[in-house]
């Protein structure tokens, strides 16, 4: 599989058969000038890898598709001047050592016909089937020719929307980019720039996000050469210093091994060393490098509960470094990763990192959806899968986020800037909604990601939520397991503020929110007449407040105006029995206003004229009330227990900081009938530490 998890006494490995180590070849290609010699019988080193993994593999398929490769790509040649028949072969090779099954290597050998020869699709699908048809196409570019510049957006959009229908299409497209960064130094030094940042900002996080880090590990470090040249001399300076002087891992490794067989514990103990990158993040954390730094303790066992008695050993017998502990088994990666972390001193005083993991999470760990095989194929003893779905074996889900915001980005430019920051988020969180579904979301994501990852464009009447329970506002982080209640206004014209964009961590959000917000520019051109026209509502805040509820339709109040739709102020939220006036704006709409309102006083001012305005009923009616209190235990609990008494419920509510000892209680509250607006007004009052109840007043604009 690797180097840092080969060892060359593995039980793994097979006599008779020379494994090719993908990490080795690229280790050794980095460190300096090795020749490689080309392989022999390049297509039977394919066969042999292959049958590593599947032993009853059926390799005619294989043989056939090398046949149509080869006698295509006949008279072409790489920049590195070999005949290009090598690339696909190579790239094949690859996912052989990391486990991929028959039809991912055969349309791997046939990746690039369809691109760079005569072959046709329609040849591809009779001559090796559906599938192989589907991979090939989904890694084959889109020509420069017909979409120009964006050819290269377009193309990783067209790749990751066939990748949501199968993850197989990725692990080709990774170890493409994989062979083709390993021959980058016949390119343009340029060129060599440009796609080792594509490599870095795009490939990289899609590898680590599908699991492949056998790839992963190598692209990163492949890059780092181009992109950090002089970083990357003194990196491989330090090891070259490290490997000379001798490794002091392999002496606590031996006494792991002796530990763990006094105990009866079988395990393979190997030292792993780091990659070039790692080796770099170590020594930008630490400063000074110690020998131990260089590499980890890899211990691989064959049970779950192995891993864990492996673990009570190690921290009975050496000093545990406690804050190094991560249990990634009980509490699996985003990218199906499962191992224990751990970190222990031995009796000199030399610290080891240790990785602790059974032999098939070392497979998934290594490679990732690669070692799923075909994540398609139906189990025994498992319900048939609905026609033309497929279970997404990433798990969380963070591609079909994906594939969902990307519909709303027609724009090659905002796409890509948009997957560029959307794979740069490289940890993920699962927080539960009340109905108990799970929600994967990236680290850092906060309530407003969560409305629209929920809701879709029905977050845009999001007004605050609840968080482990507790009254949230839309700017709230979430942590890895929180529970999000998403509280929704009853009026389908509230909108996103321009300050949640602050708060968005999420492409969908994001993108969302700019729609609305450019559907619903802040400025309104002036109306007919010179008159100005009353501005739209502000859109809701963060905190779930009064602004967030309005406008909305008034039924129980009447205009003299013949076909108005009519609303009710946000600024002062009239309610029966309330003197009120109202004010034609744009669209047929009167706003109701109480007439001590501010607000109406400066439309009159301008020379607005007011509308007559009668209450039809009672009714039931939506209020903001303002609760002024000393500050006590229990107050918020008394208040909104008043406040249920009285057969009102809290739409939303927030509480400012106290004040002087003194704390300010906003409610909005929806009452069955107005009429008992005032009785709700003393019960409120009569809770000790309430000094004052008043309807709400703020200043609008007029």
């Amino acid at each position: 599989m690797s180097a840092e998890a080969a060892h060359p006494g593995a039980a793994s490995r097979r006599r008779g058969r020379t494994r090719l180590d993908l990490r080795r070849l690229g280790r050794v290609a980095l460190l300096g000038p090795a020749s490689r010699d080309r392989l022999p019988d390049a297509i039977g080193h394919v066969a042999d890898a292959h049958r590593a993994h599947h032993p009853d593999a059926d390799l005619s398929i294989l043989h056939r598709a090398y046949v149509l490769a080869e006698s295509s790509h006949r008279g072409q040649m790489r920049k590195s001047g070999e005949p290009y028949i090598t690339h696909p072969l190579a790239v094949t090779l690859i996912l052989a050592e990391l486990g991929a099954e028959t039809t991912t290597l055969t349309a791997a050998l046939l990746h690039d016909t369809v691109e760079d020869t005569d072959v046709t699709l329609d040849q591809v699908r009779t001559g090796f089937g559906e599938e192989v048809c589907f991979l090939v196409d989904g890694v084959t570019k889109l020509e420069k020719v017909d979409y120009g510049a964006a050819a290269e957006p377009e193309t990783f959009r067209k790749m990751l929307v066939a990748t949501g229908n199968d993850v197989r299409v990725m692990s080709i497209k990774l170890a493409d980019r994989l062979h083709n960064m390993r021959t980058l130094t016949v390119m343009r030094p340029e060129k060599q720039t440009r796609i080792a940042r594509v490599t870095r900002d795009v490939l990289i996080p899609l590898a680590e996000r599908l699991g492949v880090q056998a790839l992963k590990t190598e692209l990163e470090d492949l890059v780092f050469a181009i992109l950090h040249p002089e970083e990357y001399e003194h990196t491989r300076a330090l090891i070259a210093a490290d490997a000379a002087a001798g490794d002091p891992l392999e002496a606590i490794a031996e006494g792991v091994r002796k530990v763990l067989r006094e105990a009866g514990l079988a395990a393979e103990v190997l030292v792993r060393p780091r990659h070039f990158v790692s080796v770099h993040r170590t020594r930008l954390k630490r400063g000074e490098l110690r020998g131990t730094d260089f590499g980890r303790l890899l211990v691989l066992v064959t049970e779950d509960a192995d891993c864990y008695g492996v673990l009570g050993e190690l921290h009975t017998c050496f000093t545990p470094v406690i804050s190094e502990f991560k249990d990634f088994i009980a509490a699996p990666k985003f990218n199906l990763y499962q191992s224990l972390h751990t970190a222990v001193a031995s009796p000199d005083g030399e610290v080891a990192e240790v990785l602790i993991r059974t032999h098939r999470m070392h497979k998934v760990a290594e490679a990732g959806v690669v070692a799923l095989g075909n994540p398609y194929a139906p189990t025994e003893g498992a319900e048939p899968a609905v026609e033309d779905e497929r279970a997404d074996p990433t798990r969380p889900g963070w591609l079909s986020r994906l594939l969902e915001w990307q519909e709303s980005t027609p724009d090659p430019d905002t796409f890509w800037t948009s997957l560029r920051a959307d794979l740069a988020q490289d940890r993920e969180i699962t927080v539960f909604r009340s109905d108990g579904a799970a929600l994967g979301l990236p680290a850092g994501a906060s309530c407003v990601d969560a409305a629209y990852a929920q809701h879709g464009e029905a977050a845009h009447r999001c007004i605050g939520a609840r968080v482990n329970g507790r009254l949230a506002t839309l700017s709230t982080v979430l942590s890895d397991g929180d529970t999000v209640q998403l509280l929704l206004a009853h009026d389908i014209g509230s909108g996103p503020s321009p300050e949640w964009l602050d708060h968005a961590r999420t492409p969908a959000a994001r993108i969302a929110i700019t729609h609305w917000l450019s559907a619903h520019p802040q400025d309104d051109p002036p109306a007919p007449g010179g008159r100005t026209p009353e501005p739209r509502p502000e859109a809701a805040p963060l905190a779930p407040a009064i602004d967030s509820l309005l406008p909305r339709s008034a039924e129980n109040a009447v205009v003299d105006l013949p076909d108005a739709t009519v609303r009710l102020a946000g600024c002062c939220t009239p309610v029966p029995p309330d003197a009120v006036t109202g004010f034609a704006v744009r669209g047929g709409v009167v706003t109701v206003h109480r007439e001590e309102c501010p607000a109406a006083a400066r439309m009159r001012a301008r020379g607005r004229e007011p509308v007559g305005v009668r209450w039809l009923a009672t009714g039931d009616c939506r209020v903001t009330l303002v609760a002024e209190s000393f500050g006590r235990p229990r107050l918020l609990a008394d208040l909104t227990e008043a406040i249920a008494t009285a057969g009102a419920a809290v739409v939303s509510a927030t509480v400012e900081p106290p004040s002087e000892q003194r704390v300010r209680h906003t409610y909005t509250l929806q009452l069955p009938d107005a009429a008992g607006l005032p009785a709700l007004m003393r019960a409120m009052r009569e809770v000790p530490g309430v000094y004052d109840v008043s309807r709400a007043q703020r200043p609008a604009t007029a």
